[in-house]
């Protein structure tokens, strides 16, 4: 007979015994509608009326858990609505009984389409992909941590520029948001916070534009921490690597290095 993988809604995920009773109902019911309805109409129709009334109550509980048991439930959809075609073109000599039994049969088909069709709906959205979260806007984000720092409000410049460079460490600001977190620091003389900003610069791209900024401000950094040693070492790497830079020249007055000698055309 037909085997039906039904749960009842909110019941446990193992298979219970009433899956197998709504498919027994469900398989008698089919071979009741099934029989002949000439000569023995009347018992034939309590018989189907009683197997209507147990498979509705067993209904109304329905949830489909698989693609397997919403096929079962479609075969019998099908089927029932053949049957009830032939109820209504048969001439049974009680016709309020087959009219009732009628309505009966709609109803469930009903029952059976609402069942398929919360089916369909988990289904649909199974399939769905999942909606991506929205993050705020990467210039927008940077634009407002700099206004922060330029107005002084250097709480919220740091957690602006530090989320900027967790959210979007590949992005050309990435290395203006370390600079800016190392400001932030520098501005409230929390020099030794800064220090640690401004090496994470030459860390993220050590031939980036921002990089010797970041090393000229790491320099100030290891003066105002008592550091002449470090500062010193500083200022004569950002010489040699950044010549031709702004940040250069400042160095080489702060080490009273000579300028160099622009080469002579020929």
């Amino acid at each position: 007979m037909i085997r039906r993988r039904l749960t009842a809604a909110g019941g446990a995920c193992r298979p219970s015994s009433r899956p197998r009773r709504v498919g027994a109902l469900a398989a008698g019911l089919l071979l009741a509608l099934a029989l002949p309805l000439a000569g023995c109409v009347a018992p034939q129709l309590a018989l189907i009326q009683s197997g209507l009334d147990s498979l509705r109550t067993q209904v109304d509980t329905l949830q489909v858990r698989d693609s397997v048991s919403y096929r079962v439930l479609g075969d019998l959809r099908r089927e029932m609505s053949e049957q009830r075609d032939i109820l209504l073109s048969t001439r049974a000599s009680n016709g309020s009984t087959t009219q009732e039994l009628f309505e009966k049969m709609g109803r469930l088909e009903g029952k059976l389409d609402e069942v398929m069709g919360r089916f369909n709906q988990l289904q649909q959205r199974a399939a769905q992909p999942p909606a991506q979260p929205s993050g705020p806007d990467p210039n927008q984000l940077y634009e407002q941590a700099a206004q922060d720092l330029t107005q002084g409000r250097y709480p919220l410049a740091l957690q602006g520029f530090r989320d900027y460079a967790e959210r979007f460490p590949g992005t050309d600001l990435a290395d203006n948001a370390l600079y800016g977190a190392g400001e932030c620091f520098f501005a409230q003389s929390r020099f030794d916070s800064a220090a640690v900003e401004y090496e994470q610069i030459e860390t993220l791209d050590p031939q980036g534009d921002r990089v010797p900024a970041g090393l000229w401000k790491l320099a100030l950094c290891h003066e105002k921490l008592g550091q002449p040693v470090q500062a010193r070492k500083t200022l004569e790497d950002l010489v040699k690597r950044f010549p031709l830079s702004g940040e250069a020249q400042l160095a080489r007055d702060r080490l009273a290095m000579p300028k160099p000698r622009p080469k002579a055309k020929r």
